[in-house]
């Protein structure tokens, strides 16, 4: 009697768990921790280019142009209290930049800075509301596009539409 209910609740734990865990493909948005993901990274850096490119400044400096205007994608600061690697908001920039088809991407790392015409660059920042054991945290990404030879902004845009709420549970340990 013993040996079926132990079976028996090992095979109701193993359902519990298998049905409790999701699997997820590579395009499923997952937000495990709260804190800023990939996600998050693309959903802020395809709105801000919308941003910019539909903006007066670079869609005067477009038509000014002879040609598709060339920019350069520099750092990203992280002036925020957590850790994450803003290599990555400049990875995507460049992508989204480069996707749009209205502007050319030139890279740094091979002496074409003085081929490119403007510098997109800017920062991360993080505000922290706590309450108890509720933490939120609203994640800002200001990002500025410069005229190379004369230092003008052409272009800023900050967005803050990533919120999000932590609430940590107790734990009897």
């Amino acid at each position: 009697m013993k040996k079926k209910q132990l079976v028996l609740g090992a095979f109701l734990l193993i359902l519990t768990i298998s049905t409790s865990c999701k699997k997820g493909s590579i395009g499923d948005q997952t937000d495990f921790s709260g804190y800023w993901n990939e996600n998050d990274v693309r959903s802020i850096c395809k709105t801000l280019i919308g941003d910019c490119l539909a903006s007066q400044g670079v869609d005067q400096a477009i038509k000014a142009k002879q040609g598709t205007p060339k920019v350069i994608v520099g750092r990203f600061r992280n002036d925020s209290s957590e850790h994450f690697d803003t290599s990555i908001v400049s990875s995507v920039m460049e992508e989204v930049v480069l996707n749009s088809g209205k502007l050319d991407i030139v890279t740094q790392d091979q002496g074409n800075e003085t081929e490119a015409e403007f510098l997109l660059s800017g920062s991360v920042k993080t505000l922290i509301d706590r309450d108890g054991k509720q933490n939120a945290r609203t994640y800002i990404v200001n990002a500025e596009m410069s005229n190379i030879k004369t230092g003008e902004y052409v272009w800023m845009g900050m967005n803050r539409q990533i919120k999000k709420t932590i609430v940590r549970q107790k734990t009897n340990l």
